[in-house]
């Protein structure tokens, strides 16, 4: 068990010295494998939209460690869309209001910000010792399939990113994309994906 552990500290710290350089990863998140960097590093993210072909500012969001990382980074969030994300059985993404400390690329003209809080354990162990969000988007070209596992991915992909982690932390991912809810700042609700 110790060992485990050890090697998945070796892991997150590889990858923390990648983020925290400007790099891009790929990595295994609770839904599909994704692209990531430093959310608030514009020259980073802008690789990702390089690598991924495509400059939707809506198909990238950002993993948060918790709700009280999220709140630092969406300035008019209503609190029934953290109540929601508790409630929550599988993994949802959140379309929040108020984008405010991430990179200006990542941002839609509406100012929203997509935000996932990962039932993952590698995740959530990047992002409490990062104590920043990471950008997540599906590791493929836009257009093509999410890949659920890494043989699925692009060559493209693989050899584009600065490090990819290695696949014994995948965990027990969904292969599907998560859920999306919109909300707005009076707490209205929409559903973008089941």
């Amino acid at each position: 068990m110790q060992q485990t552990k050890d090697k998945l500290q070796q892991e997150v710290e590889a990858t923390l010295e990648v983020l925290r350089k400007g790099g891009i990863i790929l990595y295994p998140t609770d839904t599909v494998w994704g692209i990531g960097c430093d959310a608030t590093d514009e020259e980073a993210v802008a690789r990702i939209y390089a690598l991924k072909r495509s400059e939707n500012k809506k198909s990238m969001l950002v993993l948060c460690g918790s709700a009280d990382m999220a709140v630092r980074y969406v300035n008019r969030a209503p609190g029934i869309a953290f109540e929601v994300q508790e409630m929550a059985t599988s993994p949802l993404t959140l379309i929040l209001p108020g984008a405010t400390g991430v990179a200006p690329n990542l941002i839609p003209e509406e100012g929203t910000l997509g935000i996932r809080i990962p039932d993952h354990e590698f995740c959530r162990e990047v992002l409490r010792r990062f104590n920043r969000p990471i950008v997540s988007t599906s590791a493929n070209i836009s257009g093509e399939p999410a890949p659920k596992r890494l043989p699925e991915i692009a060559r493209e992909i693989i050899d584009g990113v600065d490090y990819v982690v290695d696949p014994r932390f995948e965990g027990h991912p969904t292969g599907k994309p998560s859920s999306i809810i919109a909300f707005t700042e009076e707490g209205g609700v929409k559903i973008i994906r089941q």
